[in-house]
């Protein structure tokens, strides 16, 4: 039919090895070594069978989402990632059904999953319900009971860490405690980096972790001693603060970025401990990306809290269509990381009274999801000040999924 597509997946040579290695019994501290071994061997078996690899056969995916009670901040983040193709077909693949090892059962994303099958079923219909979605949702997540307006970026955070959850690939450890800290002070940053980097995958390790997660590098100068020191923290999405209109009135990405990043000053009251210096001292930090994720998720932090009321910006930013370089923002040796945009979750309206759309990418070109209408739309109709969730695909970088129309 017009709009569907074969989508070839590779099988994931990582799964399988997992899947020996739970049914043989083998313990984890000797797993990684076993591992590299039958991946070896299985990427040789898979490149002779390469003809019986699994088909996916997919509908348009201009499918609407029923809003079933103040729910179009669920049905646009749902709609953008429906359209994060890594995602996409892991679901409709059901592939966390054989790489699983957390206890965990994945309640959510089978009932996720069922959505999205709705979404690009070959026999496409005219909208998809997913009450049932929500509703072991709100099992999971409490907050989001009732039928008041949620926020979207709010929601696409809960709803990515308890798919994690579910779906970790790691053995379930209970914390004990805080781990203690480790110094890494003789290593260059790089190694630091991908030692911390490391030690988060041996407790996350999902598909939601290959494709959302980043690591930030937050650099700390104290002012009186000269001492630098790194933290490295793992994000799934990037918040970033709009600086005040130019003189044009006009406001882009780029400068929400050099916001985030820019350099800022600490007092002693704010800063944490020198430790050089063993005491708190005035400093500057900055912010940069040390791990590129293959899909970075963009906020634009148009809601502010003061005091007494929380207050909505509605500034215009512009934002690239294609190669969004973000290579400028990660390690000096890191050259050009380009990004290319594939959805947005927008926001009209007020801080109390808002409703949530998102714009999508497909083989055919652009499409506007409000709730159940789904319409065409131009590239020329994208850029407004109502954008508040950029959903940007590592563009310089190779895949494992191939879309044939």
């Amino acid at each position: 039919m017009p709009g569907a597509s074969g989508v070839n997946v590779e099988p994931s040579c990582e799964a399988l090895c997992r899947t020996l290695v739970s049914q043989n019994g083998l313990q984890r501290e000797s797993a990684d070594i076993s591992q590299s071994v039958l991946y070896t061997s299985l990427m040789g078996l898979l490149l002779v069978t390469d003809n019986e690899k699994e088909q996916l056969t997919i509908g348009g995916g201009r499918v609407g989402l029923r809003n079933v009670g103040n729910t179009c901040f669920l049905n646009a983040v749902v709609q953008c990632l429906s359209h994060t193709h890594g995602l996409r077909d892991y679901c409709l693949l059901k592939s966390y059904r054989h790489e699983k090892f957390s206890k965990e059962d994945a309640k959510l994303m089978e009932a996720f999953s069922q959505v999205l099958s709705g979404l690009w079923d070959i026999n496409e219909g005219s909208t998809v319900n997913p009450r049932h979605f929500y509703s072991v949702f709100k099992e999971a997540v409490p907050y989001f009971s009732g039928y008041s307006q949620q926020d979207a970026q709010e929601f696409l955070r809960f709803l990515l860490d308890k798919l994690h959850t579910e779906i970790n690939r790691r053995p379930y450890v209970r914390r004990t405690g805080k781990d203690p800290e480790q110094k890494y002070a003789r290593f260059r940053i790089s190694e630091e980096a991908a030692a911390m980097w490391k030690k988060h995958l041996e407790r996350d390790d999902s598909r939601i972790v290959d494709l959302f997660s980043g690591q930030l590098r937050s650099s700390l100068h104290c002012s009186v001693c000269s001492h630098y020191s790194n933290t490295f923290d793992v994000f799934c999405d990037l918040s970033l603060p709009i600086p005040k209109k130019s003189s044009s009135g006009e406001v882009t990405l780029r400068q929400c970025l050099d916001l985030f990043s820019q350099e800022e000053k600490l007092d002693k009251e704010n800063s944490p401990m020198c430790e050089r210096c063993n005491r708190h001292t005035e400093c500057t930090k900055r912010l940069s990306i040390q791990r590129f994720p293959q899909v970075i998720v963009i906020h634009l932090n148009r809601f502010t809290m003061s005091r007494w009321s929380i207050s909505k910006s509605t500034t215009y930013v512009s934002f690239p269509l294609t190669n969004l370089d973000l290579g400028p923002y990660g390690p000096l040796d890191s050259g050009p990381v380009l990004y290319d945009l594939y959805a947005i979750c927008n926001h009209a309206g007020t801080v109390n009274m808002g409703h949530y759309t998102a714009c999508c990418l497909d083989e055919n070109g652009w499409c506007f999801y409000n709730d159940s209408s789904v319409t065409p739309v131009s590239e020329n109709q994208l850029q407004t000040n109502q954008a508040y969730v950029l959903f940007y695909q590592r563009s310089n970088s190779t895949t494992t999924t191939t879309v044939r129309k």
